[in-house]
């Protein structure tokens, strides 16, 4: 609290005296003070013990009361020990506005009780007391300010630690640690329940700057999604409300703007590094320009396929030996039309409207297909191979394999 001094000697030694006498009734303007604040609120006893309370008070208002006091050069005590406490009632997570008031009270006492003693005992100390008013509040908003940075900057650090703490513990659930304590510490930290319905959503996001990430822009009733970060996708853990299905929470991630993939719903965070490892293969299960939400309680066959890359590509080798052989643009047509009659569950008809041809034509492809393969297509068991082989050559790059 030191700001200007007065302007002439004779003044300043009149406030120190002052000053000194207030150090002598000390105790009672501590009491007053903490009477004040538990008027005001009852937060203050409840986040700093009484004891504490009283011993911070009184060394808090002594500094202050010295720094009036004290030469114009002296080293500002009373800001070093503001930052001390701005720091110390951020960890204890009194509200920054009662730690404000604090202050803003404890300068008001002194000036009144400046005033009180002066008018009392030494009237003619009155006139240097109102010259002094200005510097003596000026130094009550200085500190105000200095504890207010500090205060707002150990909660940043706080948070930054608490957010890497929770994101630790999300990571070790994800990667499927089973360390005693750490489900329900982790349902604590992250305000989930321990045991629940839970799906974890992988998904592809193309970064671009200056754009919202998608994670935030995902809201739903009955759907609360908590987001991790990885090397090149996203995991969100998804708590499900009981009456809510994986359509529901594919539906609400329905604009997100890359592919994705859903887990099967598991039963609590214990669960859900498996839940991880099955939403990684339903994504994988998506092709490269795929955009979809998939689960993979629907992409069963393909997860097979992309789970045994090395089965995968000896049975595109085994079962397309023939297509691979043939012009890339010719080879695409056939498994074209392929692809488009299987999504049209065996309708020649509608998949020639998706193909923009002839029924006809779509006979004439298939007829083809099935000659270069050895295989027909109504057979159930070589239909399933040359799905799986059809799956197979889309997901894992393997054309290149046949030029």
């Amino acid at each position: 609290m030191s700001g200007r001094r007065p302007r002439t000697g004779h003044d300043w030694k009149l406030l120190a005296e002052a000053c000194g006498g207030l150090l002598d009734g000390l105790p009672d303007m501590v009491d007053e003070f903490l009477r004040r604040l538990a008027a005001h609120s009852p937060t203050y006893l409840r986040v700093i013990p009484h004891d504490q309370h009283w011993q911070e008070a009184e060394e808090a208002m002594r500094i202050g009361i010295e720094a009036i006091r004290a030469p114009r050069a002296s080293p500002r005590r009373d800001l070093e020990h503001a930052e001390l406490l701005g720091r110390r009632r951020a960890q204890q997570g009194l509200p920054l506005d009662l730690l404000v008031h604090a202050y803003r009270q404890a300068g008001q006492l002194t000036w009144e009780t400046l005033v009180e003693e002066s008018s009392a005992r030494q009237p003619e100390r009155l006139a240097v007391l109102m010259q002094s008013a200005t510097m003596i509040w000026r130094a009550v908003d200085e500190l105000a300010d200095v504890v207010s940075e500090a205060y707002r900057s150990t909660e940043l650090e706080l948070r930054r630690r608490t957010d890497e703490r929770l994101k630790a513990l999300l990571d070790a659930l994800l990667d499927g640690d089973r360390s005693p304590g750490l489900t329900s510490r982790a349902a604590a930290g992250l305000d989930l329940p321990e045991q629940g319905r839970y799906a974890v959503v992988a998904l592809r996001v193309e970064r671009r700057d200056g754009r919202e990430p998608f994670h935030r822009l995902v809201q739903g009733s009955g759907v609360r999604c908590v987001w991790r970060m990885r090397a090149d996708y996203e995991l969100g853990v998804a708590s499900l409300a009981a009456d809510t299905g994986l359509d529901a929470l594919a539906e609400l991630l329905g604009s997100a703007p890359g592919p994705g993939g859903v887990s099967p719903v598991v039963a609590g965070l214990g669960e859900l590094g498996r839940a991880r490892r099955l939403a990684e293969l339903a994504l994988r299960t998506c092709a490269p320009d795929a955009t979809g939400i998939v689960r993979l309680d629907r992409r069963m066959p393909a997860a097979l396929v992309v789970s045994q890359p090395e089965l995968a590509g000896l049975l595109v080798s085994d079962v397309f030996a023939a297509l691979l052989a043939l012009d890339p643009a010719d080879r695409a047509v056939l498994l074209e039309t392929l692809e488009a009659w299987l999504a049209c569950e065996g309708s020649a008809g509608r998949a020639a409207g998706r193909l923009y041809c002839h029924r006809n034509t779509v006979f004439n492809r298939l007829r083809r297909l099935e000659h270069l393969t050895a295989r027909s297509l109504s057979r159930p068991r070589d239909l399933t191979e040359m799905t799986l082989a059809l799956d197979a050559h889309r997901l894992g790059g393997l054309s290149a394999s046949g030029g």
